[in-house]
């Protein structure tokens, strides 16, 4: 409770902006979702023959898991951001209200609507007069769902740029932070609990056959009231802040994003504050973004302007080019990177920040002195009888899991995906019995882990740096400097240790960063 009061003082403007970011997603979404599907209920009711069908693709469409919904419309789109999250989040509120307005339809008794007919009503008046509004209430109900659904799935939408209190989430992840975990969780189900109440106050208040027995506007006003005042307390105060915290934005800006892990939040921070110091430039921080493909998507695309990228994984995870030999040197291949970069995306790598951030095999010191492993290789003969965890982007990568088996002919028996942030934990505490993790990371000395060497030499270079757009470089003349000021200013030590204080939550990655360049620009 501590973490998330103290993490409540720190971040206030910020929680806000990712509250009203996160409405911003469920509340179009959700209109969108009305709006599409109220003509799709009312189409399956009139056509009995489509029914079957419709509703049917509509029900599919809840069976596909939130992430994978969110990566194909990735791909769809092209892009990042709000366009694919909103569309993911469109296409899960369909089905309660399809559904819904098909039941409400069905649940009215004929005998109103031959009495309509019998009126003169045309099937229009008849389906707008009569049967929508008495099937009000049970499309309300599917729009309660769908809405409070989207308050839940668009915590996800953070993983593709979208933002919304997923954010924290996903940071809170990273770094096995449980006060960010919370800071992101409470809120959204607060939130949650506050769209459910209003839309239900609302439909409480606008159904006049629940106060047929009450006279006087004033009354109905009150009820009105009573339904709106929940969203307005919640929506004006958070649009007045998001007002002030955005009240930049004619400001020369430079969009930087991150990966998923420690790491990169840091490197993202140290850019990001760099900038800031550096230059007049202001910087919108699109961390925690997912993977690689994602990043460099965004990055190619111009949705974002910057980011930390490793020569080895730009050698074959988006150049797909074979890896590099062993008589090749890092320089080579920093060298062979850059070209291609600027010739097929117009991105420009800056000089490494002087870390190598190899992949690299762990084991617990218990189990390697035991078995007597000391190399990748000596692992070879009981391979079959192990388990091994690495995370998903590792495990379909060349330079990953399938190019390690066949460059050291033998695959693990048990193979597990696992999350950057357990990825450690799991070895040390015996879930697993070896992982794939990162040279730099700083709990690999927090948890006392063995490296074992890479005797066959399969890991490319991975030399870290900064990447940026050469349109963006070019706008604005002090960015290019600011970042070439962090050449050669982290070696492996400094790198592990960074990640070693913010794995241990020894303060925000914000304040650890900021500590780091005070010290720097305080040496002469």
């Amino acid at each position: 409770m501590s973490e998330l009061l103290t993490a409540l003082t720190e971040r206030g403007p910020e929680i806000w902006l990712r509250t009203l970011e996160h409405l911003m997603l469920t509340g179009v979404s959700t209109l969108a979702a009305v709006a599409v599907g109220v003509p799709l209920g009312v189409l399956a009711f009139f056509r009995t023959g489509l029914r079957s069908a419709l509703m049917s693709f509509v029900g599919i469409l809840q069976t596909i898991p939130s992430l994978a919904m969110l990566a194909l419309l990735l791909v769809a789109f092209g892009r990042i951001g709000a366009a694919p999250a909103l569309a993911a989040l469109t296409l899960y509120a369909l089905l309660p209200v399809v559904r819904n307005t098909l039941v409400g339809l069905e649940g009215i008794d004929e005998s109103v609507a031959e009495a309509a007919r019998g009126l003169g009503m045309t099937r229009m008046q008849e389906l707008t007069r009569v049967r929508l509004p008495l099937a009000l209430p049970v499309l309300a109900a599917g729009v309660r769902t769908a809405a409070v659904i989207g308050v839940g799935i668009a915590t996800l939408s953070a993983f593709i740029g979208a933002g919304g209190l997923g954010q924290f989430i996903n940071r809170g992840l990273a770094l096995s932070d449980t006060g960010l975990i919370l800071l992101g969780a409470v809120p959204a189900g607060i939130l949650a609990l506050i769209v459910d109440g209003s839309i239900a106050g609302l439909e409480w208040a606008a159904d006049a056959r629940r106060h047929r027995d009450h006279r006087g506007i004033g009354r109905r006003m009150l009820r009105l009231t009573a339904g709106v005042l929940p969203c307005a307390l919640l929506l004006v105060p958070t649009a007045l802040l998001y007002a002030g915290v955005r009240g930049d934005g004619d400001a020369a800006q430079v969009r930087i994003c991150s990966k998923n892990f420690t790491e990169q939040l840091v490197l993202g921070e140290l850019m990001a504050q760099v900038i800031e110091r550096r230059t007049d430039l202001t910087v919108d921080r699109r961390f925690n973004m997912g993977g690689t493909v994602i990043c460099h998507g965004a990055l190619a695309s111009g949705e974002v302007d910057a980011y930390a990228e490793y020569t080895g994984t730009a050698l074959t995870a988006i150049l797909e080019e074979e890896l590099p030999g062993s008589d090749e040197r890092a320089e080579d291949v920093f060298q062979r990177v850059r070209d291609r970069y600027e010739e097929l995306f117009g991105v420009w790598w800056l000089p490494p920040f002087g870390f190598d951030n190899t992949y690299v095999l762990l084991a617990h010191p218990r189990t390697a002195d035991s078995l007597g492993w000391q190399r990748v290789s000596d692992l070879g003969s009981a391979a079959a009888s192990l388990s091994v965890g690495f995370t998903a982007e590792f495990a379909e990568r060349p330079d990953g899991y399938p190019g390690f088996t066949d460059h050291y002919g033998f695959r693990f028996g048990t193979e597990r995906d696992l999350d950057p942030g357990i990825l450690y934990r799991a070895v040390a505490d015996g879930e697993v019995d070896v992982v794939f993790g990162f040279a730099t990371d700083g709990r690999i000395d927090s948890y006392g882990l063995v490296v074992l060497e890479d005797d066959r030499g399969f890991f490319p270079p991975y030399q870290a740096a900064p990447l940026a757009r050469m349109e963006v470089l070019e706008a604005f003349p002090d960015l290019g400097p600011a970042l070439r000021s962090l050449e050669g200013a982290l070696p492996d030590s400094t790198m592990r240790r960074l990640n070693r204080q913010a794995d241990a939550g020894e303060g925000s990655v914000a304040a650890i960063v900021r500590a780091f360049l005070d010290a720097r620009d305080a040496t002469p």
